[in-house]
């Protein structure tokens, strides 16, 4: 029961956590803190546990935008076979989405031990958290937010899939890196959100299947077994469904400041946590 639990709260923080611009991956690590250790141990969630509850709130994604989604894909496929307007900025958009996934798949890839080892420092963490909270603050205020999501250009989608990458790094927040990239290059708040979105469902989807293949297979030690997994995933969707429906709705009305406030205040609490002691 301590188990099962453990991962509907995981779940839940995952629900409301991967879609704010607040990182969900570093709150999953702070949360698990606090669970009891096994031989001095920090616990451990689990790399197949996380990547599968990940693919719960990608799905809540594809859900919310599906008239987006099947819009791009069915008209992309059109374009591809000649039988479509290869200038119809949905199918730009699909080759956007598809090209802008790309840093992230290779820097992934080849950053994959350093990834589970340096950068899982909470220092880094706290530092993180701090940094681009200020980032994410100066993009808000000073960014033009005046192009709309249908007219992303070429480089500016490209470029967004770059910021994209920083997402590896926990604490950063993919939406919050590739949001900020968004307001930087001149975007309404909905306009960088929507694309985040979208450049999201290919990342978290291929990646949170690599990751829950290579660990089922690998015989990785996982606390949670299919029940708990199972319930963890459905809060994950139905949470993240919710949040996503607020944030579209908050942001096309209010600034991200409250979160800029949030993410320096928890950098600043790491910090003195770490340094007192109680947290190492």
């Amino acid at each position: 029961m301590e188990h099962f639990l453990q991962a509907l709260l995981l779940g839940l923080v995952q629900g409301l956590t991967e879609f704010l611009p607040i990182s969900s991956s570093a709150h999953i690590r702070l949360v698990a803190l606090f669970f009891p250790h096994a031989a001095g141990k920090e616990f451990d969630p689990g790399a197949a546990f996380t990547a599968i509850i990940q693919l719960g709130t990608e799905t809540a994604v594809l859900i919310y935008f599906w008239k987006d989604v099947s819009r791009i894909v069915s008209r992309w496929f059109l374009a591809l076979f000649g039988r479509h307007d290869r200038s119809d900025p949905d199918v730009r958009m699909g080759w956007l989405v598809i090209i802008g996934t790309f840093p992230i798949i290779i820097v992934g890839v080849l950053t994959q031990d350093l990834i589970a080892t340096d950068f899982r420092s909470l220092w880094l963490l706290a530092t993180v958290f701090v940094v681009f909270g200020v980032i994410l603050a100066i993009t808000d205020m000073y960014g033009k937010k005046v192009l709309r999501f249908e007219e992303m250009r070429w480089s500016h989608g490209i470029g967004i899939g770059i910021a994209q990458v920083l997402a590896l790094i926990p604490g950063v927040s993919r939406s919050g890196a590739t949001t900020s990239a968004g307001l930087a290059l001149g975007y309404t708040r909905p306009a960088a959100a929507r694309y985040s979105f979208l450049l999201a469902i290919p990342a978290v989807f291929g990646s949170g299947l690599f990751e829950a293949y290579q660990a089922i297979h690998s015989h990785a030690h996982n606390p949670y077994n299919v029940v708990d997994t199972a319930a963890a995933t459905i809060v994950a969707f139905v949470v993240g469904f919710v949040v996503i429906a607020f944030f579209m709705n908050y942001i096309s009305k209010r600034s991200f400041m409250p979160f800029v406030v949030y993410r320096i205040v928890l950098g600043i609490v790491l910090f003195v946590l770490l340094g007192v002691g109680v947290i190492g």
